[in-house]
């Protein structure tokens, strides 16, 4: 527990006192090498329990083991580095501790009958890798709060929260289509999915942005005005600070609702499976996007699609950002409802929820809106 203890402070040292040149940096990205060199080589050893069937086609491709061995290499160049230029052996030594682990876990894929559970470790690591790598630099150079930095407060609930949401990918496949089998078991639409289907596929993306903005706009509106929804909504709201990764940030009873309800569209009304491949890749993208700490001004996009701005209005916690810009994807659903609200070259000025004591943690979170407010459970 010490040395847990030792390493989060090391890893989460002021930025005045890890400047340039400390090793800090290069210790924090052997500690990122190592921790995907280790996830990747438990996937290839133990593909029918840690990927996802869409992703298992593509670990035998060359490219794929290529970067596997390139977070080895980098992960061993950039602890040795770390461990020169620091005072500190922590950083260092985890990542090659990692990175180690590793080296001794990659081999022959093991050949397991019948499974028919897994976790999505593959989609996991894509996303952090992905979404992460695009977002972080961007923050860094276009940042709406120059102060803030990679490792805020709270960041390990909020990367926690990314990564059960990204694990448990097939329970949420199966809660997120048992509405729309439903429908299609007992409504025939033949007709409507035929007509759909032919559209060309950039016409698709865009029905299927509208459909479901419609439907989170007025789920989205409820979770805000019936108390006991707002207790699970209340979990996202809880963040103090935005980024890329503060979006993640979601009960699972509410995660649960949302996919299911904006699947309906999706699966019932027969889009081309590649219009829904391009619009979920849109989506993870576009989620890190509204939440993160970017401060270009998008002035030429704001009135036609949700920019950070308007959802950094949505996560206020002053008196005028309570209850406004519902909108996911387009605010034309925020002018048409009246919950438009977007000040001229302004930010709240401060996020949370407000009146609220909100739990810290996980777990706490996770039990938080079954409990009234006033007993809340103590913390251990």
């Amino acid at each position: 527990m010490i040395l847990i203890k030792k390493f989060i402070a090391a890893l989460e040292v002021p930025r005045e006192e890890r400047p340039f040149g400390s090793g800090w940096l290069s210790g924090s990205l052997s500690l990122v090498c190592g921790i995907a060199a280790l996830a990747l080589a438990i996937i290839l050893r133990y593909p029918q329990l840690f990927s996802t069937p869409e992703m298992a086609v593509i670990h035998e491709y060359i490219p794929f083991r290529v970067a596997f061995q390139m977070f080895l290499i980098f992960g061993y160049v950039l602890s040795f580095l770390s461990l020169i230029l620091s005072r500190s052996f922590m950083l260092s030594s985890v990542g090659f501790f990692l990175v180690v682990c590793a080296s001794l876990v990659q081999g022959p894929a093991e050949v397991s009958s019948g499974q028919s559970v897994y976790f999505g470790l593959d989609f996991f690591v894509l996303k952090v890798l992905t979404v992460g790598i695009l977002f972080l630099p961007l923050e860094r150079m276009f940042p709406h709060d120059p102060d803030q930095t990679v490792l805020r407060f709270a960041w390990r609930e909020d990367f926690f929260y990314f990564a059960v949401s990204s694990l448990l990918v097939q329970m949420l496949n199966y809660i997120t289509l048992a509405p729309s089998e439903v429908v299609n078991n007992n409504f025939d639409i033949t007709e409507i999915r035929h007509y759909i289907f032919t559209l060309p596929l950039f016409i698709q993306v865009f029905l299927i942005m509208l459909a479901t903005d419609f439907i989170q706009y007025w789920l989205h509106y409820a979770f805000h005005k019936v108390p006991f929804l707002w207790r699970f909504h209340s979990i996202h709201h809880s963040t103090q600070a935005l980024d890329w990764i503060a979006g993640a940030r979601m009960h699972f009873f509410e995660i649960a609702i949302l996919r299911s309800m904006t699947a309906l569209p999706m699966m019932t009304l027969g889009f081309d499976p590649a219009a829904i491949q391009v619009y979920l890749v849109i989506v993870y993208f576009y989620s890190a996007l509204v939440h993160s700490d970017l401060g270009i001004n998008l002035t030429f996009i704001k009135r036609f699609l949700v920019t950070p701005r308007f959802h950094h209005w949505h996560h206020g916690s002053e008196r005028e950002a309570i209850d406004i810009n519902f909108s996911i994807h387009f605010p034309l659903f925020d002018w048409l409802f009246g919950t438009y609200h977007m000040p001229e070259d302004r930010w709240p000025d401060k996020y949370g929820v407000a009146g609220e004591d909100m739990p810290k943690g996980y777990f706490r979170q996770f039990i938080h809106p079954f409990y009234p407010k006033t007993k809340i459970p103590p913390a251990e």
